[in-house]
């Protein structure tokens, strides 16, 4: 003869072995474990001491869904309450307490004796619902006791008014006070699982386990995480920390609610766990606590383990309730323990029970794997958000003579990594390259190809190839990368000294144009075919780049989606260009508040694509600031630019860079005269800089380097790289340019 612990009485029933036996009360199977550990455990253990089960423990398994994502019954047809085996005497004693746990400590006051095998029925607790047999006992619970035992998602009224809807009721709280009725665990658990499993991220996970089991189940519970989570496979180096994530606590103005039946004095609840525990923790490696990590299964508080463990975890100097109010879950993920919970009752309410732990059990098992799914999630949204982050420029250069705006929209907050991407490329001659392109998808293979195309156009454009070439070698790349790697793109080159635009387009919506009187144009250009495609020549335009016009590159899901086409998107973003610059009246209107406005033309159903939008206001240089000089490549060639460089100094009023200006020319000019063979070209331009740029048809680039003693060349580059604010050579596809920027005196800007 076995004796049922139960902290309400005892039963005493015939010993059965229970290997393979319906849960009582839950419906749930428990593998039975071999006692002794597995070499992994006791390997892992010595990196982590809550890692592996204990020597005899077993991991509860998540009960097995029923049709309504409740655990179901494994098929026994015992009464849902019924903790002996099959073929064991019939349960025989008196339920100790006066109204049963669904009832809130307040149903039938009658004591009644259990039923077949039935021990410690509750005498205001309904039978096994759906799932039980046994007659429902006279004094039943209140009408809303089985609905509130449901618990959340079942209609369980939440506790602190933050996200809930509404507080609960006196009767509704009392009827969920305790889960007694095997068929109420059922429900409960069902309940309480689909509310956790419903979160995304941590903390709603985390939340949802609260929610779920206050005030249901428990009138307080505390929520300790490890900190950092290990995520994955990965194993933490360093000493195991719990950190609180959360608590929650049945506020007090429902504690305040009497019985029904007048006024009731309530017993001293106890200090608020919830709110007075330790913010963290160090687990001890073979510590109490850690021993009960190592458990896995869900420990009463006033057992000897729990006992030492619990001032461990919540800190020395807090106070514990006594008897069965506290249950110590541990929660394991996959592959190690994650954490603990901790559930507590009041004094004033039945203590928890055996079957409790098995509830408990399981609400730690679905919250510990749900915090598992929820940091590997977290850590595929930081990788993609890196990714995407990383293909995309973190700043655009400000080059004389434009202004850049640009925007970015990813398809949605799941989906934030995508093919979208834009560009802005200084090239010499205060020249700029602006690039928008969309690469089909929107997953990670989208972004790599895309970062892939970016790169590779950022390399010619480095090389100064004229548009159309840019695109064709950007379709031989995309051929070599896969045969369905599809993508458009608008490549546009301006001159802020000629005010000349030149543009190639490869499948990609055109340009719009908004000038400086508030017209808005649609730019003409060939539409040519995607990347990828092959075998496709490329056509580019030049166009008029007028001085104060604004162009507007952006990608297809500005402008296109399941409720319109692209052209009448295109038409729509034209006249939201012309209604802004109305605003503003003669003058462009500013840069980064017109991307907004456009990007307010998008309506809720508008969203089905990445945007990328990029704006560049052209401002131009002035002819009266370039001089511009063709030079044979002659030995006085280099007294020739002294000459006329001086000559334009003088114009612009910046006599006093003349020593400075004539010397770093003519050790540029020497260099170019030396090995050149055809003219060499020289050109200054004043902006906020004054810029030398010296030209030739010589592809190799100089490289600074340090002069010996007895050389008796090589100093040219050293004295431009001491003199000069800032220097460089770019190559061309007719061969480099070499330029040099010096800082204007005050009263030459």
């Amino acid at each position: 003869m076995t004796e049922h612990p139960n902290s309400h009485g005892r039963q005493r029933t015939a010993a059965a072995p229970r290997s393979g036996a319906d849960v009582p009360g839950v419906g749930a199977r428990l593998p039975r474990q071999p006692d002794g550990e597995h070499p992994r455990d006791r390997a892992e253990a010595h990196a982590d001491p809550t890692d592996g089960p204990a020597r005899g423990e077993a991991h509860p398994d998540p009960a097995p869904a029923g049709p309504e994502g409740a655990p179901s019954d494994s098929g026994s047809h015992a009464p849902a309450e019924s903790t002996a085996a099959p073929g064991g005497t019939r349960g025989r004693g008196r339920a100790a307490r006066r109204g049963g746990a669904a009832g809130g400590g307040r149903g039938a006051r009658g004591q009644g004796r259990a039923v077949d095998g039935q021990a410690q029925a509750a005498p205001g607790a309904v039978d096994g619902g759906s799932g039980g047999s046994g007659p429902r006992r006279r004094g039943g619970a209140p009408a809303g006791a089985a609905r509130g035992a449901d618990g959340p998602g079942g209609g369980a009224p939440p506790h602190d008014g933050t996200g809930g809807d509404g507080p609960g009721t006196a009767d509704t709280v009392r009827a969920t006070a305790g889960t007694s009725g095997g068929g109420e665990r059922l429900r409960f658990v069902g309940a309480a699982t689909r509310r956790i499993a419903r979160g995304i991220d941590l903390d709603e996970i985390v939340l949802g386990l609260c929610r779920a089991t206050v005030p249901t189940f428990a009138d307080a519970i505390l929520v300790y995480l490890r900190d950092p989570l290990p995520v994955g496979d990965e194993r933490p180096v360093g000493p195991v920390v719990l950190r609180l994530r959360r608590t929650d606590r049945l506020p007090e103005y429902v504690r305040a609610l009497d019985d029904g039946d007048g006024p009731q004095e309530r017993p001293d609840p106890g200090p608020e766990l919830a709110v007075e525990a330790a913010e963290r923790c160090e687990v001890r490696i073979g510590g109490p606590l850690a021993e009960v990590l190592r458990g896995v299964r869900p420990v009463f508080g006033d057992s000897s383990a729990a006992r030492a463990a619990l001032p461990e975890l919540l800190g020395e100097d807090r106070h514990v309730p006594e008897r069965h109010r506290t249950i110590l879950a541990p929660l394991r993920g996959r592959r190690r323990v994650i954490g603990a919970a901790v559930f507590i009752r009041r004094l004033d309410r039945p203590a928890f029970e055996g079957d409790d732990l098995l509830v408990a059990a399981q609400l730690a098992t679905h919250t510990a794997l749900g915090v598992d799914k929820a940091v590997l999630y977290g850590r595929e949204v930081y990788i993609a958000d890196e990714l995407q982050r990383t293909m995309l420029p973190d700043s655009l250069p400000q080059p004389t003579g434009v202004r850049l705006a640009s925007r970015y929209l990813p398809a949605a907050e799941t989906a934030r990594v995508g093919g979208d991407w834009y560009d802005a490329i200084p090239l010499p001659g205060n020249r700029v390259a602006l690039v928008v392109g969309d690469v089909m998808g929107h997953s990670m293979t989208s972004a790599a190809i895309m970062g892939q195309l970016r790169t590779t156009a950022q390399t010619l454009a480095g090389l100064d190839l004229p548009p159309q070439e840019v695109l064709h070698h950007l379709d031989e790349q995309a051929q070599r990368l896969g045969s369905d790697r599809m993508a458009t793109c608008l490549y546009a080159v301006y001159d802020p000294v000629a005010h000349r635009i030149v543009i190639a387009n490869a499948g990609h919506p055109p340009p719009v144009l908004l000038h400086r009187g508030g017209r808005a144009e649609v730019l003409r250009v060939p539409p040519g075919a995607p990347i990828g495609v092959g075998g496709v020549d490329f056509e580019a335009v030049e166009l008029d780049a007028p001085a104060g016009a604004t162009l507007l590159l952006y990608t297809d899901g500005l402008v296109e989606s399941r409720i319109r086409d692209v052209w009448t998107g295109i038409e729509q973003l034209r006249e939201r260009l012309i209604d802004t610059a109305r605003l503003t009246g003669p003058n462009p209107p500013p840069l980064e508040p017109l991307c907004d406005e456009v990007l307010g033309m998008l309506g809720p159903g508008d969203r089905d694509d990445d945007i990328a939008l990029l704006a560049a206001r052209f401002e131009g240089i002035a002819p009266s600031d370039v001089a511009y000089w063709f030079l044979d490549p002659r030995p006085q060639t280099a007294r020739q630019a002294r000459r006329l460089a001086r000559r334009a100094l003088t114009r612009w009023g910046l006599e006093e860079l003349s020593d400075g200006v004539e010397l770093l020319v003519s050790e540029v000019i020497t260099n170019a005269v030396r090995y050149a063979e055809r003219p060499i070209t020289l050109r200054l331009l004043r902006t906020d800089v004054l810029r030398c740029e010296v030209g030739d048809d010589v592809p190799q680039l100089p490289r600074l380097r340090q002069a010996r003693p007895s050389d008796e060349g090589g100093r040219g580059l050293y004295l431009v790289n001491k003199l000069a604010r800032r220097w460089g050579a770019t190559r061309l596809s007719t061969g480099k340019v070499v330029w040099f920027e010096l800082a204007l005196p005050a009263a030459g800007r």
